[in-house]
């Protein structure tokens, strides 16, 4: 074959793949509300997962929310009513990573299939803690952010709340009373900063019989922090922006990399941004019974 009919063929091939890749504008990641899909000619209802064409139209019903992820990485909230051409809201995208499609795609095939992933974790009843602290098992208990918020199920034991920090030798470190089901902790606080495990204890400060498990925060390792931090850097700059979407997105990182705690914690904060979004506590949930932080409801 002669070279430009060679060179003909390799473009025509690297298009081809090129456009294959690029055959939609936005994956629906996050879906709240009656909200609607036209592509062609008909409407149809929205679903998590829907793949976006640029000539797709979208309609937003009243008290709505749409969590879109665009092909380059970047996230878009959509919060106000109204018809929007998906041409248009890709034209406003600035930025994105590829790297963060991998997330998405990791996020959605958690959100669509929850009952297969339970099954295939085996979570199950892990015993009958009078307080079940959402973190998990020590061989998975590594930390790399120093920010940490810890929460625990307060059904059966209501507050005020004693939360005890130990060290490995037994030595207390701080000891914290909240009236509310979860507190945020600065690994970086001088209480903390010298220590490498920490031992955590969640107990009723009105029945001294209502107390969790002993459960281990373990900083990350130096080598490994820094491997942690130069995978995080290829996404910070498209995540950077405080709201829910980013954060859900963080915690698909976190979780991939196998940082629990971390990934509790972006869990955690994106329901904070969007309590009125059911799916972000929905996406917590099958978290924690992801890794048997959690235990599954009885049949």
């Amino acid at each position: 074959m002669k070279p430009h009919r060679l060179a003909f063929f390799a473009i025509l091939l690297f298009v081809t793949i090129y456009s294959h890749a690029q055959d939609y504008a936005f994956k629906v990641l996050v879906n709240k509300g009656k909200n609607e899909l036209k592509s062609g000619n008909n409407w149809q209802q929205l679903k998590v997962g829907s793949s976006l064409k640029s000539a797709d139209e979208l309609k937003v019903s009243e008290n709505s929310y749409l969590g879109l992820v665009h092909v380059s990485g970047k996230a878009l909230e959509l919060k106000q009513s109204g018809n929007y051409k998906v041409m248009e809201l890709a034209a406003k995208v600035n930025g994105g990573s590829s790297v963060l499609n991998k997330y998405t795609d990791f996020i959605l095939s958690s959100a669509t299939s929850p009952k297969n992933r339970l099954a295939a974790t085996g979570a199950v009843d892990r015993g009958d803690d009078n307080i079940e602290v959402y973190l998990p098992k020590p061989e998975n208990a590594v930390v790399y952010n120093n920010n940490v918020i810890i929460q625990w199920d307060a059904e059966k034991a209501q507050g005020p709340y004693v939360v005890k920090f130990n060290s490995m030798f037994d030595d207390e470190l701080d000891k914290i009373e909240t009236k509310e089901n979860s507190i945020s902790i600065d690994l970086n606080d001088q209480n903390f900063v010298n220590e490498d495990n920490i031992i955590v204890e969640v107990s009723s400060a009105s029945d001294k019989n209502k107390i969790s498990k002993r459960y281990t925060l373990k900083k990350l390792s130096k080598a490994d922090t820094e491997r942690i931090k130069n995978e995080l850097s290829k996404i910070s700059n498209t995540t950077a922006e405080p709201n829910a979407l980013n954060k859900l997105l963080v915690a698909g990182f976190y979780e991939q990399n196998n940082l629990l705690i971390d990934a509790g914690t972006a869990y955690i904060e994106a329901i904070k941004l969007a309590a009125d979004v059911p799916q972000y506590a929905e996406a917590y949930n099958d978290f924690l019974l992801r890794y048997n932080m959690k235990k599954a409801p009885k049949k």
